[in-house]
Parts: C-alpha cells; structure tokens; sequence
C-alpha cells in the first residue's frame, strides 16, 4: 500500500507540469515550407563531336563514334548569369553596327613580338584583342618559339605577358630558357589547367600576353567532360577568346595537331 500511496502522490504533484507541456503549441514542418533545392541535370554528351543526348549508348548518335558518350552536367540558368556562362557580345560595349570610318587605327597598331618570321606570319606583329593560333605536331618548337618571344617582348616593349604552362613543370621551363641563354628576369609563368583559377589569376596580373600551352590541357568545371575533349577545348577557347575581346589582351594557344 505504501509503494501505491507514494506512486499516488507522485501522479497528483506532477499532474499540472504535465499538463502545461501538454498544451504547448505544437510545431508542424512542412516540406512545402522549405526553398526548393536545385537540381542538376545530366545529360551525355559526345566527346568527338559534344552531340549530348539524355540517355547514355554504345555509340554516338551523330558522329558514330564508341564508347564516347560521358556524363556532364549542365549548367543552370541561375549559374550561366551570374557569369558561368558565355555572353551574347564578346565585347564590353552593346554590340552595334560600325561604319569603316568610325574605326580609328593608330600608327602603332602592332607590336613586334621580336622574332621577324613570326611577325612576318602575324602580318606585322601581335594586335591588341586578337587571339592567334599556334598549331602542329608535338615536338615541332611551338613552345620554344612562344618561350622566345615572350622574353624579347618583355625586353622590348612595355607589354607585360603571362606564360601558362600545363604540361609542362615551371622547372622545365626554366630549364628550356637557360639551354636557349634566354634571360627569364621579367618572365612570369604559371603552371594550371583549370580555366577558372587561371582567369581568376589573369585578371589580378592584367597580362598584355597570355600564352596558353596547350589549349588541350585546359579544362573548365562547368562541363564533366574529360580534358583534350572536343566540349572542354570548345568552352575553354571561347572563354579565352572573350577575355582577349574585352580586354584588349592578346591570347595565344598552343594546340597539337
């Protein structure tokens, strides 16, 4: 009987503090009460001719090529205008139609790169905006060329240049430049293949002169994609090529043939 009389006296003292939690508000979640989180979508995409389809197969549907569909993810529309993606003008200013006299020329249009046949080829030397195109075999001197030239222009002009190595270790460059008795004082290099951190860097430095070697080992993060591919070499081009146009830079890349 004692053992029920204190369970009794229990029950009673502790009735009202049971009562108050009873008739606390409830709080009710609702998935609908959250923010809808982003999807990614994916879809494969070719890495010979980037045809994407949205369901993986042997063999692509447009180039006839196997085993070349890879997942990729695509970029939303959030992310390409906040800057993932390209814009419609690669200029700064809104794109308009120019008559030929509203373009001035100056008299300094060019600047010699310092190696006569390569200026000779560049149709007098490198131009403000341009991107130019080094291509051809693996082994052929295209790097070594780039290498000399950029140590004659820093030498001989005013315009700073940027030397953007991915194959290559910043030591093995060096190396190259001192077999060729090039003075690397004024050289600045920088060994990266993502797209992303090089412009990051680029746009701290304002390089005049970016080399970029090669093209195929650069690789941006908004595709999955692998490096070399047609899709990464594309995108990463394009994005090169609307730095060059905006700023007034000039932009060389290497690529094998």
């Amino acid at each position: 009987m004692s053992g029920e009389r204190a369970f009794a006296e229990f029950v009673s003292e502790h009735t009202g503090h049971l009562n108050s939690l009873l008739e606390l508000p409830s709080t009710h979640f609702s998935l609908h009460d959250c923010p809808p989180m982003a999807k990614s979508k994916f879809v494969y995409q070719c890495q010979s001719c980037s045809e994407q389809t949205p369901k993986w197969a042997g063999q692509c549907p447009n180039c006839g090529q196997w085993n070349s569909l890879v997942e990729v993810v695509m970029s939303s529309a959030r992310e390409r205008a906040q800057g993932g993606g390209l814009s419609g003008h690669a200029y700064k200013e809104p794109a308009r139609i120019h008559s030929a006299g509203e373009v001035t020329v100056e008299a300094d249009t060019y600047t010699p790169s310092g190696i006569a046949e390569l200026d000779r080829v560049l149709g007098g030397g490198l131009v403000s905006g341009s991107v130019v195109l080094i291509g051809g075999d693996p082994g052929i001197g295209k790097s070594t060329l780039l290498l000399q030239a950029l140590v004659r222009l820093n030498s001989k002009s005013a315009m700073s240049s940027l030397y953007v190595t991915g194959e290559e270790s910043l030591r093995q460059v060096i190396l190259r430049a001192h077999r060729l008795g090039l003075p690397t004082e004024h050289l600045r290099m920088l060994a990266e293949t993502h797209l992303e951190q090089i412009m990051a860097l680029v746009a701290q430095e304002q390089p005049r002169v970016i080399v970029i070697d090669s093209i195929q080992t650069i690789y941006t993060e908004l595709l999955g994609a692998t490096p070399g591919s047609v899709s990464q070499v594309r995108e990463s081009a394009a994005r090169l090529v609307q730095y060059a146009k905006q700023n007034g830079a000039v932009v060389i890349l290497v690529g094998h043939v």
